[in-house]
């Protein structure tokens, strides 16, 4: 497995498993419309660079300094992989999203509110670390490195647009729920086998 497919691969998965960011672009999608949906789409994609900016400093100063430690979070990170497949895997699709509070909410305050939640969230720090974890090594250009990152933050842009313009509409909130129970089997049992797979892998 290439390091480029298996950082496509975990986001991808990753990224669309129903989480925080997803309950926030929902309800606010729902109560305010698309453009605010968008806006906390891109707070959210901006969100996730800060996780890659120290991810990227931290892993890559661990590398230098320590291998043994550097396999540590590595495993760690394999078995963080394992671990939200299974919940993945075995959640019930209900996602909740408080639609009784309707206060107005302006631009900045949309791309705020994507931003903060996806900075202020661990899952998303453990997800960024781990997936560095299983990809970096001292050969990796820090240029292919930032590539990833970008294509981290542009997944999660892309798809939370694609949530807001869905959940803005009556119709497509209620098939992409459905659809959600399917998806979560899907993405739990092929992140679950990543993680295993990872974890025993050999190093670079």
């Amino acid at each position: 497995m290439t390091e480029m497919f298996a950082v496509a691969t975990i986001t991808v998965l990753a990224v669309i498993a129903p989480g925080a960011d997803f309950a926030v672009i929902v309800r606010n999608s729902c109560l305010y419309g698309r453009c605010t949906g968008l806006l906390g789409a891109l707070g959210v994609a901006a969100g996730v660079l800060v996780h890659v900016t120290y991810t990227m400093l931290g892993v890559g100063l661990l590398i230098a300094s320590s291998t043994f430690l550097f396999t540590v979070i590595k495993l760690a990170g394999a078995a963080y992989l394992v671990f939200i497949g299974v919940r993945t895997f075995r959640a019930r699709a209900e996602v909740h999203v408080d639609l009784d509070h309707k206060s107005g909410l302006t631009p900045f305050a949309a791309l705020r509110t994507g931003f903060l939640t996806n900075v202020l969230n661990p899952k998303t720090t453990l997800f960024v670390v781990s997936t560095f974890a299983q990809v970096v090594s001292p050969g990796t250009p820090v240029h292919q490195q930032v590539g990833y990152g970008l294509f981290m933050s542009l997944a999660h842009l892309l798809w939370f647009a694609v949530v807001a313009v869905f959940f803005s509409q009556v119709r497509m909130r209620t098939l992409m729920l459905r659809a959600q129970k399917v998806l979560n089997k899907v993405i739990g049992s092929v992140l679950a086998g990543l993680g295993v797979s990872l974890a025993f892998a050999p190093s670079h």
